[in-house]
């Protein structure tokens, strides 16, 4: 493992300050650190970015988004046991780094940032997916961030992704999809973070668009893709029913087969229907 700066490894780093990962905040720490510069420049050009990282525990994946030039960092950790080891960092990167302690997921991380934005993670698993969707669904679109790199499971990655007739395909990937390009770019085994979970993981890369690929409002569309999703074994004209009287004679008039099953709908089919429940 090559050094990307003077700092001590990861490994050094964790022991000196007794950092074992707990369970109870989805810590699994990853301390290659090749490996975290890697995932850091999936984020593409950092220089004269903001980034930000949510739960950077002992700063693996910090000093590579800072080692690959990202104008500033801002790392929220909720685990207190980990500010020392960052306010090492943000030593060996005068004014590069800034450390909130805190959730995120009740912290106005906008207020800490200054566009352009990318978000850049190795999200702790208990949270990440609820993080996923907030950004996903801002209230003013384009939003805040030009794109997001982000690990997750791989199964949470692979419902990013996904295409409708897929197991996976669901209100993840429709939500990732119609204002943004995703992809996965990366793939970890277990073995790479201590301690080792017990599932694969994958990096994400997901671009904003400028506009969505198709017309629909927000809030209709979510509800929508919620009530189909939420009983995917059922026929849209029984797992739509509640969202209008008159759900059969409407999926008619669009195309859409009512004995169809959700996962079977494109985007394009979704938005079509949530435009014609808007009032």
């Amino acid at each position: 493992m090559s050094a990307i700066d003077s700092l001590p490894p990861l490994r050094e780093v964790i022991r000196a300050h007794g950092l074992s990962a707990r369970k109870s905040l989805g810590q699994n720490f990853l301390l290659d650190l090749n490996l975290t510069a890697k995932i850091a420049r999936q984020a593409g050009d950092l220089t004269g970015c903001d980034v930000l990282e949510i739960g950077p525990g002992p700063g693996g994946l910090t000093r590579g988004l800072l080692a690959e030039g990202a104008r500033r960092v801002v790392a929220v950790e909720r685990d207190p046991r980990c500010l020392p080891a960052l306010n090492e960092i943000a030593d060996a990167y005068p004014g590069r780094l800034a450390v909130v302690e805190g959730d995120a997921l009740e912290i106005d991380t906008a207020a800490h940032l200054k566009p352009p934005v990318r978000i850049v993670a190795n999200l702790p698993y208990n949270v990440g997916t609820e993080l996923l969707v907030r950004w996903l669904t801002p209230e003013r679109w384009p939003p805040v961030w030009q794109s997001l790199t982000l690990m997750f499971q791989r199964e949470v990655a692979e419902r990013i992704v996904a295409a409708p007739g897929s197991k996976a395909y669901g209100r993840l990937a429709i939500l990732a999809q119609w204002r943004a390009e995703a992809r996965i770019v990366m793939e970890l085994p277990p073995q790479a973070f201590t301690p080792p979970p017990k599932v694969s993981s994958a990096v994400v890369h997901i671009t904003a668009l400028e506009a969505p690929r198709y017309p629909a409002d927000p809030a209709i569309l979510s509800r929508v893709v919620a009530q189909a999703f939420g009983q995917r074994r059922k026929m849209l004209r029984a797992s739509l029913k509640a969202l209008a009287p008159d759900i059969e004679v409407r999926l008619e008039r669009l195309g859409i087969d009512p004995t169809d099953r959700a996962e079977r709908l494109g985007l394009a089919q979704f938005c079509a229907l949530a435009r014609d429940l808007a009032p």
